[in-house]
């Protein structure tokens, strides 16, 4: 079975991006329903305040996940944990600890200080972890400053994950983002721990890097969070739009029976 098609409803963007970016709660809402509709089988929002600042305050997240919730969204939620909601490194345990209303899961940067002490508490709440590690140059965002998306240590993200001695696997995601559909970039996936992998790419790595993901069978992931145009080239009206042309693209792209792949473990 392939993994569910987890969509990012506006990642770090806001609304001067284009109309299309959902922002405030009830475009959220509007947004993941028709995406789920579309075939997201998981939904990635990163909550802002009314301001239109990304953030972790209980006040911020229970919110706009209670909102998805009671519209009728059934899948899994996802949230961010990183520094682009919350610089400060003991800041950001002290808001994940306060949460009153849990996501079901939400994505720590490998790249970024206190990585592993944010995981650990995270699934001491009971909350999946998404580890993000960027795979090739030029994809370590914020808090991967260095070279090759190194750390801001200078630690290769992968090498962290790798020596992060995760008590759970089960409920551990690999989030890898290739700079580039590279198949050599993702072909040591294979052996790190027995975790689910998910691949995503972002703008004009986007849609290379999601067919990369149906042939390597890893999980993979759209909206315009990460790209604002359609694989034609045409600009996204929705992120429904956007997966529904993933979901035809990972069907046209789908891994041959049988064969081996990152997230076949």
């Amino acid at each position: 079975m392939r993994p569910p098609l987890q969509v990012s409803l506006n990642g770090s963007r806001d609304a001067a991006e284009g109309a299309a970016v959902p922002v405030s709660p009830e475009d959220l809402v509007e947004a993941a329903l028709g995406a789920v509709a579309a075939g997201a089988g998981e939904v990635l929002v990163h909550p802002r305040t009314p301001c239109g600042r990304e953030s972790l305050s209980p006040r911020v997240v229970g919110p706009v996940l209670e909102a998805l919730r009671d519209a009728g969204i059934g899948v899994p939620v996802v949230v961010p944990a990183g520094v682009g909601a919350e610089p400060d490194q003991a800041g950001r345990l002290e808001r994940v600890r306060s949460w009153t209303v849990l996501p079901d899961r939400a994505t720590v940067h490998f790249g970024e200080p206190g990585a592993e002490d944010l995981a650990r508490a995270l699934l001491a709440r009971g909350v999946a972890v998404d580890a993000v590690v960027p795979l090739g140059g030029g994809t370590g965002g914020a808090g991967s400053p260095g070279p090759a998306g190194s750390g801001t240590d200078g630690v290769e993200p992968l090498v962290r994950f790798l020596a992060w001695p995760a008590l759970d696997h089960g409920r551990v995601r690999l989030v890898a983002e290739p700079a580039a559909a590279d198949p050599a970039l993702v072909a040591g996936l294979r052996w790190l721990p027995p975790v689910p992998v998910l691949l995503c790419g972002r703008e004009a790595a986007a849609w290379p890097v999601l067919r990369l993901a149906a042939r390597c069978g890893a999980g993979a992931r759209t909206g315009l969070g990460d790209v604002l145009h359609l694989p034609d080239g045409r600009p996204a009206r929705s992120n429904a739009e956007l997966v529904a042309a993933a979901v035809a693209e990972l069907a046209g792209a789908a891994a041959p029976a049988g064969a081996a792949t990152a997230g076949s473990r």
